[in-house]
Parts: C-alpha cells; sequence; structure tokens
C-alpha cells in the first residue's frame, strides 16, 4: 500500500475510509497533492467505497472544496461511492450555504457511513 502524506487510509468490510492528516487544507501545494493522493484511490488504487472522514480537519479553504468536487464527479464517472463524515459544525455550514451538502452525502460519523455501505 502506498504512503501518503495528507492521507491515511484503513480498509474496513471492503470499504476504504481516509482520514485526512491536516488540520487545516489551506496550502495550493499541500491541496494539489491531497488531490493527486485522492484521485490515485479511484483512479490506480479501483477503489469503489469511499468514506472521507473530516474529524481532524478544522479549516478547508476554497481551493479545497474545489477539489473534493472533482474528486466526487471522478468517483461518480467511475462508479465509486462516496460519502463525508465527521465534519466539524463550522465546515459543515460553508457545505450548506454553497450547497454542497446536496452534492455530498454526508453522515455524522464513519459508522453511519459504514452502515449504508
Amino acid at each position: 500500500m502506498a504512503k501518503y502524506r495528507h492521507i491515511e487510509v484503513n480498509e474496513s468490510a471492503h470499504v476504504s475510509v481516509v482520514r485526512f492528516l491536516d488540520q487545516k487544507i489551506i496550502d495550493p501545494d499541500a491541496i494539489q497533492e491531497l488531490g493527486y493522493e485522492l484521485f490515485e484511490l479511484v483512479e490506480k488504487d479501483n477503489r469503489k467505497k469511499l468514506v472521507l472522514n473530516f474529524s481532524e480537519v478544522e479549516f478547508l479553504s476554497s481551493a479545497a472544496l474545489g477539489k473534493l468536487i472533482t474528486f466526487e464527479k471522478k468517483t461518480k464517472r467511475l462508479e465509486a461511492d462516496l460519502i463525508l463524515t465527521n465534519i466539524a459544525p463550522e465546515i459543515f455550514q460553508v457545505f450548506a450555504i454553497t450547497n454542497l451538502d446536496k452534492l455530498f452525502q454526508i453522515k455524522d460519523s464513519e459508522a453511519d457511513a459504514l452502515a449504508v455501505l
């Protein structure tokens, strides 16, 4: 399994659980690398069920949100399931204001996400 700089990936019953290692996802270079790491999961590793756990994330820049939108489109195109979990209330508020809560499937906890995958 590849070693990533910005994410940690664990398998749980055929589901890839991805945890972000950065508390603040704001640096443009780091966001590019993060995007590459996420894309690799579905393009190269052919993972079909993904949970993105945001429990460590305190802040996301608009560029990071853009990368997540691109990732969501890529997962749909490759027929993979994607669920976001453990989003802090402040970050969820941004998702709600921008209607991203309608684009992404979001669950309160990792256990809730695993239950539907």
